[in-house]
């Protein structure tokens, strides 16, 4: 019988399919910490422990490559990311536990574990970047080992990955700052699969720590294509510039909360199409008209009724511009389609955030920009010189 790990039971349902939850680099930290602790204090191996996370859900957790001194011990966990597509997945997370002369828990990253280089997260520029939360749960872990077994002494732990530095070019940590390694992360202590809400996530911590290094004004893209556009076809100084994905009502209302002063979005028509009729997250799950809104807009651009109906039948926008250009109306249909997308964005917020926005095309290069988009253009390129 395999290992039972407390999750057997918990499970999401997405796209009629069934996933398996998983456990954060938080929790591996945490357990392989109290295991350590347990093992330090009593001398006795520790095969397994039970961690509580902050999710209200009992793990489970088998420990792995055990080494024991009198003065030292490590011992590792092994992450289970359950069916999300996560970098860390099979990783062994270590927790290395000797005793300390200064009293409390005393947490470090060691080799695998990334270094903050700039500001704007969780952790101060130049700490190991293991957040807050995990922090939490294996000073918790830690200290309750420390009561049961009467000790009144500190103890140092020092967690790491062996191959975390490998592992950190396949995840954000290279953008934001973090070198050296991954983070040990996790606020519920649990892995939801594909959650959308860790996504959402990434971008506000990315977002808060452009503006901790002084960005007032951001430019902001959903994707490759934008960030390829901006880089080739256009002037501009990129080094306040960040991907929003889908998220773009999220990403406005961020903004507004972080007090940035003013967002320019560099899209491609396929993704802000959508959002000239009203739609915030681009994804096709949540909505995918992107011919009938370039048919509604062409229309509103003065275009027949053969035109409109030729756009209907489009599989890409790329072959609706086509058809546009063929009737000589492009120009007028992306005009109309600019002040459709800046009203939408301008109703999202009900603050003074500026918001400009530049469209285009892989084929036909830059479509419309809306009538600041100039203006953002020279303080974006003044705010960085």
């Amino acid at each position: 019988m395999s290992h039972r790990t407390g999750l057997e039971e918990h499970v999401i349902v997405k796209d009629n399919k069934t996933l398996r939850l998983g456990y954060t680099t938080g929790s591996c930290a945490a357990a392989a910490g109290k295991a350590a602790a347990m093992m330090l204090l009593t001398g006795k191996t520790v095969e397994e422990v039970s961690l509580m996370t902050p999710k209200g859900i009992l793990l489970h957790l088998l420990i792995e490559d055990i080494h024991m001194e009198d003065a030292r011990v490590s011992c590792a966990v092994r992450k289970d990311g359950g069916d999300d597509p996560d970098a860390t997945n099979g990783a062994l997370v270590y927790a290395e536990v000797t005793r300390s002369e200064d009293a409390g828990i005393h947490i470090s990253g060691g080799p695998g574990v990334g270094r903050v280089t700039r500001p704007g997260l969780q952790q101060p520029v130049g700490e190991a970047a293991i957040n807050r939360v995990p922090r939490s749960m294996i000073t918790k872990e830690a200290a309750a080992v420390c009561r049961e077994q009467g000790y009144r002494g500190g103890l140092n732990i020092v967690i790491s990955v062996p191959k975390g530095e490998e592992i950190a070019v396949r995840t954000f940590n290279p953008r934001l700052g973090i070198v050296g390694g991954i983070s040990i992360l996790g606020t519920s202590g649990i892995v939801i699969p594909m959650s959308e809400a860790a996504l959402i996530e990434s971008i506000r911590v990315e977002m808060k720590m452009l503006c901790e290094a002084g960005a007032r004004y951001l430019v902001m893209t959903p994707g490759n294509y934008g960030e390829v556009f901006s880089k080739e076809q256009m002037d501009l100084d990129l080094t306040y510039s960040m991907k929003c994905s889908n998220y773009i009502g999220e990403t406005l209302e961020m903004a507004a909360g972080l007090g940035v002063k003013g967002i320019l979005f560099i899209s491609h028509i396929g993704k802000f199409i959508k959002v000239s009729g009203g739609i915030m997250n681009t994804h096709s799950h949540h909505a995918d008209s992107r011919a009938e809104l370039m048919a509604a807009q062409a229309l509103r651009a003065g275009a027949d009724l053969t035109c409109v109906k030729r756009v209907l039948e489009t599989i890409t926008t790329e072959e609706a511009l086509d058809i546009l250009k063929e009737y000589d109306i492009l120009d007028e249909t992306m005009r109309v389609t600019m002040e459709k997308i800046q009203y939408y964005l301008k109703h999202q917020i009900k603050t003074d955030l500026d918001i400009g926005t530049i469209i285009f095309s892989n084929v036909h290069g830059s479509l419309a920009k809306s009538e600041n988009a100039d203006s953002m253009i020279d303080i974006i390129n003044g705010q960085c010189s």
